[in-house]
């Protein structure tokens, strides 16, 4: 240890969770005596749930196009410097088997402790000590450093690491300890919300979509001038899956979504066509081919569309395909935290360096992965950022 004290460390960095956990060990592989702090019992809690359990560990496509920020180019230098493939030829070394479930995004093969392992195993052999159940009371600076406060005596560190995540999923521990920090030496925090989160619904339409419960359809939702073009889910709380999870992050209370029930699809052709080679067909059945049969069932009756194809006039048809290509909702709001997977806002970046993650004007104080206002869209993204900032922060700590 440096300053002959088991006290004092070159850097100490609070959080085990990806992000800190990866700038300990980088930082550790540079010499640096490290300790990371956790007030839970294990570390990287959410790597563990993470991805059904197989942790979605990255996504070969990452851009910095794929992450939503206040200062949006802020990302580019870290994400450039530590890229998907450089993780992955870490997870390769430590013969971690992994596949590719929708292009670009790699999953475990066997469970997500696998990367957990791998992290762990990083810290041991760089020399990083990682302390649980050790929560930090308070934090000062010093002199040189930092002073840290906590319910097993003082620790003091040269440079001082905050990578304790947003306030996502409180059950696994989250706290807003990190915005705490942050503002205690005099930065400045955005709004936070959550983000990749499902959707709940108004009465009346949680009531009509109930018989749904279950039911999965590949969709494109609209909200805001963005747009995702993947599964929704209806839930008996709302609506979820991959498409609905994206566009939270850009929907806003009392917003409606755009949904495009059929995006595969060219409806008011394929109505006007059907209508003209079979005009008794009926819109449920054109519906039957193309959703799955209890969804397509159901929003027939919502809708109310019942009669052959040939009693409908052109304008009928017009409005027919506008309902199913663009389905207006205005959903009621979100589930909050308690099920988002990611923090929307936090540490505003404009007051960092993007090359080291250290606040510009305290240049041994360092944020990083989900407390700052950097957040990844679904499939990957977000565990690229963690890896991404905790190596340019540990390559400079």
């Amino acid at each position: 240890m440096a300053a002959g004290s088991a006290s004092h460390f070159n850097v100490i960095i609070i959080g085990a969770g990806a992000a800190g956990l990866m700038c300990a060990a980088t930082a550790g592989y540079r010499g640096r005596s490290v300790l990371v702090l956790d007030h839970a019992n294990k570390p990287g809690k959410k790597i563990l749930m993470s991805g059904g359990g197989r942790c979605n560990f990255t996504n070969l496509n990452s851009t910095p196009a794929n992450f939503l920020s206040d200062n949006p180019h802020y990302c580019i230098s870290a994400l450039k410097r530590y890229t998907p493939q450089d993780f992955l030829e870490l997870v390769d070394r430590h013969g971690i088997e992994h596949e590719e479930k929708a292009p670009g995004q790699l999953f475990c093969k066997d469970s997500a402790k696998d990367i957990l392992n791998m992290l762990l195993t990083e810290c041991e052999w760089a020399g990083a000590e990682v302390r649980l159940k050790t929560a930090v009371e308070r934090v000062t600076e010093t002199d040189g450093g930092y002073r840290l406060r906590t319910g097993s005596g003082d620790l003091t560190c040269d440079s001082l690491v905050i990578a304790t995540g947003g306030l996502s999923i409180p059950t696994m521990g989250a706290t807003g300890f990190g915005y705490r920090i942050a503002e205690q030496f005099g930065l400045k925090v955005l709004p936070t919300r959550a983000g990749l989160v499902p959707f709940t619904l108004h009465p009346e339409l949680k009531e009509q979509l109930a018989p749904l419960s279950g039911v999965s359809c590949p969709v494109d939702v609209h909200c805001h001038g963005q747009h995702f073009r993947e599964p929704m889910l209806v839930t008996h709380r709302g609506l979820s899956g991959p498409a609905m999870l994206q566009i939270s992050s850009f929907w806003q209370p009392g917003d409606s979504l755009a949904i495009n029930l059929l995006p595969a699809c060219q409806i008011r052709n394929d109505l006007l066509e059907l209508r003209k080679q079979r005009p008794q067909s009926t819109i449920g059945q054109y519906l039957g081919q193309h959703l799955p049969k209890r969804f397509a069932q159901a929003f027939n009756e919502l809708q109310g569309w019942s009669g052959p194809l040939q009693a409908y006039k052109n304008s009928d048809i017009d409005q027919v395909a506008e309902v199913l290509g663009q389905w207006s909702i205005k959903p009621a709001g979100t589930e909050g935290y308690r099920t988002a997977e990611v923090t929307l806002g936090g540490v505003d970046t404009r007051q960092l360096s993007s090359k080291t993650m250290a606040v510009l004007e305290r240049p041994n104080l360092y944020f990083i992965g989900e407390v700052v206002d950097v957040t990844g869209h679904l499939g990957g993204h977000n565990f690229q950022w963690a890896w991404a900032s905790g190596v340019a922060a540990g390559n400079s700590a």
